[in-house]
């Protein structure tokens, strides 16, 4: 019975098909880029948003991390070996400012990671094999394999041991790559051997462990330090330790460019649903005449969704081939310079899902208004293409059209708001279309400046140094003395963990005196730190630990001391993913004397840096500048940038595409309108006129809806998003709304260009006879 109907069903739609050859390459290229849309988007959610997961696995990232200085291996085992709910560790030296070369180039300051045996070591091997007990081989971090255009096989020099055959390239997810982080490579214990003879318990100072149940985690943390003596300066990472830090590299806009493609699925999903029901708007006369000759509402329903699902299923495919191409490189060089794998295969199960949608959005948009058309008046689907106010015998209808054409040439535009407003249902969803568009083009525009923003000023969030010296804190004197310098305090910092929650880091900031003379992050809440006793913390950190203002924050210090203080306020950071905290320098020394510091350094209104840098250098500081908060992962930003461009791009083409759609909807159904104007004598111009009044009356609602939406909505919930973090406001300044409108308005004159060319081919007499 199903392949009774099925066949001539069918045989229809392939019949329309041919019939309509032009019309269903139009649908078809809209089909394309909203999949394109929704395949971009899949690639950055399920590539950036599931990327650490992956490399976790990947990897076998231990549970804990543990860096300490130099001790024997044997003892550092004996330590591990007393943990509870243990499932094995292993430990390595990490040596610092090695010597390297390759091809002519050269750096002393890479990591060297000195690997034991055993199965267990904290980092994939993804392209090459692993390191074997004899040989002289060096594994190198794929990222920064990839920027010197490093190559398997061939020698790599290391300071100390000479010539070193690249045997491998890893990922290791506890940090994140070169140029965002040293290069760093890893060799054997056997080679060092081999070069400097075997030593029979040798110095570490590095450690992995993996547990049986990480809900334990806490409880190990805690034996691990009463268990630590002999080990000296610890400090414990753990995996939601090494996400925050690895986060730390981009700030939040990893987190944003997810979020941001969700909202490119919902715009795309809506260009689709509205694209379909403008075809079949197209046939109602068709339908019209089916139902006048007997045809089953089941049947025409079929054969619509049928003919859609011929165009749809190709398009799409082409479209979600292109919108991976366009991503997945920027996004794969993104993640590798996180240190984490390529969706790869992961991909296809996703990407299966969103052609499955680009297919049945038109399928299911073109079968029920089809649906919906049958149920009609036969008589009203025959007329259905008619302009309300046309009817009349044909001279009457040219009078008026001459009359209009004579005396009112600006009525051409308003004739052709009154051809568009006639259908309501489709003026709203193209508006809502091209709004959705405008507002995610704005979003966008306000993001990119934002990362500006983040990466070049740092008082964006609040830093008003703009200098740190290398210098003892008693200096801090001398140093407010040179010409040029307004203010100079020595700036503390540690990074501590939660006493009740060990696995939190956080970093530890103080200032003898006001601390907001150089740092003054925006307050949140609460009020600013008054005394001794107090502490501001940042949104981060008070989320994870559900601390507010009048609440005790517990702070466990690498001196092995506890330093309690009462939660003042709580403050917009993004360093360290706002878990940090602003202590007075008093309290934090008399936790901790060893606190390392240096030299902040506010400069006076338009100060020249240059001279108070080469005053710092003479009193033998190594001064820099101070850096936004994104500006540790510059490259990874341009990447970021790269990816919005491509995705921005997809999204003209989508606003471009629903305004040509709209037109070309508006002069087929009122072709006897447009016919009975150019029988009175109007030109090309004159039927540009029309479509223009047409064209604005769509952009202009759509361009006010656009900007509403990225205010009042999409704006403040990717705000929100960040509020873990910081107060980011992302709303589209004056100059990107002018732009945006600007080229909505471009996209409809281009549409209107387009459609007027291809209503001047047909004859005037084909459109009176319509």
């Amino acid at each position: 019975m199903i392949t009774a109907r099925l066949g001539p069903a069918l045989a229809e739609a392939r019949r329309g098909l041919r019939l309509r050859r032009r019309r269903s390459l139009l649908t078809a290229l809209g089909i394309a880029l909203a999949a394109a849309m929704l395949s971009a988007a899949l690639v950055i959610a399920d590539g950036l948003g599931l990327g650490f997961d992956r490399a976790a696995r990947a990897a076998g990232l231990p549970d804990v991390i543990v860096r300490f200085d130099p001790q024997s291996r044997s003892t550092v085992a004996q330590r591990i070996s007393a943990l509870p709910d243990l499932a094995g560790f292993a430990t390595r030296s990490e040596l610092t400012n090695v010597g390297i070369g390759f091809a002519g180039r050269r750096r002393h300051d890479a990591v060297a990671e000195v690997v034991g045996s055993g199965p267990r070591r904290g980092y994939a091997v993804v392209a090459g094999r692993d390191l074997r007990s004899r040989g002289s081989e060096v594994l190198v971090e794929r990222a920064f394999a990839q920027a010197w255009g490093v190559e398997l096989g061939r020698a790599f020099a290391v300071g100390g041991l000479g010539p070193q055959r690249v045997v491998g390239f890893v990922e290791a997810p506890d940090n994140v790559g070169y140029p965002l982080a040293k290069p760093r490579f890893y060799v054997s214990r056997a080679a060092i051997d081999a070069r400097f003879g075997r030593e029979a318990d040798p110095q570490v100072n590095y450690a992995e462990i993996w547990l049986r149940n990480p809900r334990y985690l806490d409880q190990v943390l805690v034996q691990a330090r009463a268990s630590s003596f002999g080990l000296h300066d610890l400090r414990f990472a753990t995996r939601s330790g090494v996400r925050v830090l690895l986060d730390q590299a981009a700030g939040i806009v990893i987190d944003l460019l997810v979020a941001l493609s969700l909202i490119a699925l919902a715009t795309a999903g809506a260009m689709l649903a509205a694209s379909a029901r403008a075809e079949v708007q197209r046939r109602l006369a068709a339908i019209g005449v089916q139902r006048a000759v007997g045809a089953p509402a089941g049947h025409i329903a079929l054969a619509q969704a049928l003919e859609a699902a011929l165009v749809a299923a190709p398009a799409a495919a082409l479209g979600c081939a292109a919108g991976t191409i366009a991503t997945y490189g920027p996004a794969s060089r993104l993640l590798s310079l996180l240190n984490e794998p390529a969706p790869e295969a992961a991909l296809v199960l996703p990407l299966l899902g969103g052609w499955l949608a680009a297919v049945l959005i038109p399928v299911a948009a073109a079968a029920w208004p089809a649906w919906r058309a049958t149920r009609r008046p036969v008589v009203g689907l025959l007329r259905g293409a008619d302009v309300a106010g046309s009817a009349g015998s044909a001279p009457g209808r040219l009078a008026r059209a001459g009359a209009v054409i004579r005396h009112r040439r600006g009525g051409l535009a308003a004739l052709g708001a009154r051809l568009v407003s006639a259908r309501r249902a489709r003026l709203l969803a193209t508006v809502i279309t091209l709004g959705l568009s405008t507002a995610f083009v704005l979003l966008l525009l306000s993001l990119a400046s934002a990362l500006s923003s983040l990466e070049t000023d740092p008082g964006a969030l609040g830093k008003r140094y703009q200098l740190t010296a290398s210098l003892s804190a008693s200096q801090a004197r001398h140093v407010a003395r040179i010409p040029g310098v307004q203010a100079a305090a020595p700036r503390y910092e540690v990074q501590a963990v939660d006493s009740f929650s060990l696995g939190e880091t956080i970093d530890v900031v103080a200032y003898p005196g006001d601390h907001t003379v150089f740092e003054a992050p925006p307050l949140t809440s609460g009020h600013r730190l008054r005394g001794s006793g107090q502490a501001e913390i940042g949104a981060g950190l008070a989320q994870a630990l559900g601390l507010g203002p009048g609440q005790t924050v517990a702070l466990a210090l690498p001196s092995g001391r506890e330093l309690r203080l009462r939660v003042a306020g709580v403050i917009s950071s993004l360093d360290h993913d706002g878990r940090v905290a602003y202590v007075p320098a008093s309290a934090l020394l008399s936790a901790d004397p060893g606190a390392r510091s240096q030299i902040a350094v506010k400069l006076r209104p338009n100060a020249d840096p240059a001279p108070v840098t080469a005053a710092l250098a003479a009193l033998g500081a190594e001064p820099a500048p101070t850096s936004g908060a994104t500006a540790r992962g510059a490259p990874l930003v341009a990447v970021l940038r790269t990816i919005l461009r491509a995705v921005a791009i997809v999204d003209g083409l989508v606003c471009l595409y629903a305004l040509i759609q709209a037109c070309a909807l508006t002069v087929q159904e009122r072709r006897r309108t447009v016919a009975v104007l150019r029988a009175c004598g109007a030109g090309p111009s004159a039927v540009r006129r029309l479509l223009l009044g047409a064209a604005l009356t769509l952009v202009v609602p759509a361009a006010l809806v656009g900007v509403l939406l990225e205010r009042l909505v999409l704006g403040p919930a990717l705000a929100r998003l960040a509020a873990s973090y910081a107060t980011l406001p992302l709303t589209a300044s004056a100059t990107e709304v002018l732009a945006t409108v600007a080229g909505l308005v471009l996209a409809a004159g281009l549409a209107v260009v387009w459609v007027a060319r291809q209503a001047g081919r047909e004859s005037v007499l084909a459109g009176l006879a319509a």
